[in-house]
C-alpha cells in the first residue's frame, strides 16, 4: 500500500468515526469538518479533483453546524 492510500484510508476512516460520534459531543462536528478537509487533500493529491471539491463543501458544512451547536 502507498502512502497516498494510507492517508486516504485514515481520512475516510476519521471522517466515519467522527461523524458516528457526533452526536456523544460537538467536538467530533469539529472534528468530522478537519477530516473532510483532509479527504480533500487525498482527493487532490490522488487526481480526483470533483471529490477534493465535495470534501471541501463538506468541511464548511460540517464548521457551519460545529459553530451553530450548542
Amino acid at each position: 500500500m502507498s502512502k497516498l492510500t494510507l492517508f486516504g484510508l485514515f481520512s475516510v476512516t476519521a471522517m466515519v468515526v467522527c461523524y458516528a460520534l457526533e452526536r456523544r459531543h460537538r467536538a467530533f462536528i469539529l472534528a468530522f469538518s478537519a477530516a473532510c478537509v483532509l479527504g480533500s487533500i487525498y482527493g487532490f493529491l490522488q487526481g480526483a479533483w470533483p471529490f477534493g471539491v465535495v470534501e471541501l463543501v463538506w468541511s464548511a458544512i460540517a464548521f457551519s453546524r460545529w459553530r451553530q451547536a450548542k
